[in-house]
């Protein structure tokens, strides 16, 4: 089991197009044995130390293998929908790590 933990800043006034990508790619995850564990969306106060720009959302997600990420990244429906990340994302925050 791997564990993706995101944290996604999204350009200003694109939000309800990161939601559009959202809609179609978390459904989609579950096809690869992705789960979204936690989909966080903080308020700046939450924050106890911020050193730059607070995320707009954080997630932390599972998949079973490697092997199911890359198949998840590389599916052509998830790419035909790609171009709705790309407008509202600026920039992404990943780590990968498994349970202890």
């Amino acid at each position: 089991m791997i564990y993706i933990t995101q944290l996604v800043f999204v350009k200003e006034g694109k939000e309800e197009i990161f939601q559009a990508f959202e809609d179609f790619a978390i459904p989609l995850m579950e096809k690869y044995g992705g789960r979204m564990l936690y989909r966080i969306r903080p308020e700046k106060d939450t924050f106890i130390s911020c050193e730059s720009e607070a995320p707009y959302e954080i997630h932390v997600i599972s998949f079973e293998t490697e092997q199911d990420l890359r198949d998840f990244m590389n599916d052509d429906s998830r790419l035909r929908f790609i171009h709705l990340k790309e407008a509202s994302v600026k920039a992404m925050l990943l780590v990968k790590g498994e349970k202890m």
